[in-house]
C-alpha cells in the first residue's frame, strides 16, 4: 500500500484527525512509510516513479514534523477547518496575554545580568512550559467545541501557543550562549 497524494497528514498516517494522537504510533507509522517509499527503493524505476517517491518522501516528512509538534498540529487542525492563522489583518490578542509576554521578555533580558543566570533561566523555562501546557488544554477544550466561537478560541489559543513556543526557543538559545 503506497500513500496517496492528496491525503491530509492524518489520513497519510492512518490516524484520526484529532489533537490527541499517539505520537509513538505516529513515529512507528512514519518509519514504516519511509521504509516503503524511500527513493533508494526506486533507484532502478522510471523517472516518474522516482519523482513520485521523492515527492512522497517530502510529504511524509512534512506530515510527521507537523503532527509530532502540538503547536503545529493545532495549526494544522485549524487549517483543516478552514481557519487561517497567517492572516496578517487579524492582530488582536488578549491584552492580559500580551502584557504577560512583555513581562516574560523583560525577565529573559534580566537573566543575562543575574548572579545565577542558569537557575533563573531554568525557573523561567519551567514557567513557560507550564503556560504552554495550560494553553494546550485551552486549545483542546475550544477545539472540541466545533462552533464558530469554539474555533475562534482555539485559534487564539494556538496563536498564544506559538508565542510561548518562540519564547521557549529563545530560552534554549540563551542557555547555549551562557555555556
Amino acid at each position: 500500500m503506497h500513500p496517496a497524494p492528496g491525503k491530509n497528514h492524518f489520513e497519510l498516517f492512518g490516524l484520526p484527525a484529532a489533537f490527541d494522537i499517539d505520537t509513538d504510533e505516529l513515529a512507528v507509522r512514519y518509519r514504516e512509510l519511509q521504509r516503503r517509499i524511500h527513493p533508494d527503493k526506486f533507484a532502478n524505476a522510471s523517472d516518474q516513479d522516482r519523482r513520485l517517491s521523492l515527492q512522497m518522501t517530502a510529504l511524509i516528512n512534512e506530515g510527521f514534523q507537523t503532527l509530532k509538534d502540538p503547536v503545529q498540529r493545532g495549526r494544522y487542525l485549524l487549517s483543516l477547518r478552514g481557519i487561517d492563522l497567517d492572516d496578517e489583518t487579524d492582530t488582536t490578542m488578549d491584552p492580559a496575554f500580551l502584557m504577560e509576554q512583555m513581562e516574560l521578555r523583560e525577565e529573559l533580558e534580566e537573566v543575562r545580568q543575574a548572579n545565577n543566570p542558569h537557575k533563573q533561566l531554568a525557573e523561567l523555562a519551567n514557567r513557560i512550559e507550564q503556560r504552554l501546557q495550560d494553553k494546550i488544554g485551552q486549545f483542546r477544550r475550544a477545539f472540541a467545541d466545533d462552533s464558530p466561537d469554539g474555533s475562534g478560541r482555539a485559534r487564539n489559543a494556538v496563536r498564544e501557543m506559538q508565542f510561548l513556543e518562540k519564547m521557549r526557543r529563545e530560552i534554549d538559545n540563551l542557555e547555549e550562549e551562557l555555556i
